[in-house]
């Protein structure tokens, strides 16, 4: 329960408790754990109700069985396992499933590892040995939700860039994705793609400000041989020219119709009016400067009249 201590006597076998090397057998079952499962009422009991099949099934309790449930009823159920390994349900939403990367809050800390606040009565276990850093009650911190293959045991890692798919064959330069900030660098921005991928977008590339936790559309600048990632805030090419255009015209109108910028201008100075990058700039220029709707000067732009 939410403030409630963890059990400590109830945890794994944490000598062994690196994933794919955990002390306790397989368990088998066809129920996803970990995931969200539509399941049918099987049966009753003074604890809850039992759904699924008859030779494999999951205890609901009674704290969370909706007022009129039946046997026979389907119902969206998250399955688990409780502290002894076995199979729970429950009505209660967490944060994420397994393979999501979420910001948890950390609970607690004892010397096998942390316990992670994920929305469920038993907090999420990040292992000691699946730190990036150390970590301290109160303070959040993005998470993978892993699940361990052979015992089906649900747990958390912090190694964030090591635990991301290295297979980057269905992406594409120039696709758009979805970022998720996991860290800020002097040199870029380290963020989640598409809650799958890891990649960098440097600094040069990000119009906008950021800050860790964050989530932004991106693209695919390029695919390194290593799997590596280069994203940018801006579709590469000239694909983006058009927006970058409007963009410019927008500022010079609230600028009342000039503006000191021009293609001798320090990048920054462009960035931080336009957000945007020097070249992009320039090539929005141009498109403005043949269509006719802007003048060159020599101290800056303007809208013609």
């Amino acid at each position: 329960m939410p403030g409630k201590k963890p059990n400590f006597k109830n945890v794994w076998d944490h000598s062994k408790q690196h994933a794919g090397k955990l002390s306790r057998p397989e368990l088998k079952t066809r129920i996803k754990i970990g995931r969200y499962n539509r399941l049918v009422v099987q049966a009753g009991s003074d604890f809850g109700m039992y759904l699924g099949t008859e030779d494999d099934r999951v205890l609901l309790p009674n704290k969370y069985v909706p007022k009129g449930l039946s046997i026979g009823d389907s119902l969206d159920v998250f399955v688990y396992t409780d502290s002894e390994d076995r199979l729970v349900a429950t009505t209660l939403k967490p944060a994420g499933v397994v393979g999501d990367f979420v910001f948890l809050i950390a609970k607690d800390v004892a010397p096998f590892g942390t316990f992670m606040d994920w929305g469920l009565e038993k907090d999420l276990l990040v292992p000691k040995n699946e730190h990036q850093t150390r970590m301290e009650p109160g303070k959040k911190y993005l998470v993978k939700i892993c699940q361990d293959n052979r015992t089906h045991r649900v747990y958390g890692t912090t190694q964030i860039s090591a635990n991301c798919d290295k297979n980057t064959r269905d992406l594409k330069v120039g696709q758009q994705v979805d970022l998720m900030v996991h860290s800020i660098t002097t040199i870029g921005i380290m963020a989640v793609v598409d809650n799958r991928y890891y990649g960098m977008m440097y600094l040069n590339e990000t119009y906008q400000k950021l800050s860790i936790g964050d989530t932004c559309k991106g693209y695919i600048m390029r695919i390194r041989e290593d799997g590596k990632i280069d994203l940018s805030m801006k579709k590469p090419g000239y694909s983006s020219v058009p927006k970058s255009a409007e963009v410019i015209l927008y500022r010079l109108n609230q600028s009342g119709g000039f503006i000191p910028c021009h293609d001798k201008s320090s990048p920054e100075a462009i960035r931080k009016r336009f957000s945007m990058s020097k070249k992009e700039f320039k090539r929005a220029v141009g498109t403005l400067y043949k269509k006719r709707m802007i003048e060159l000067k020599d101290n800056g732009i303007g809208l013609l009249k």
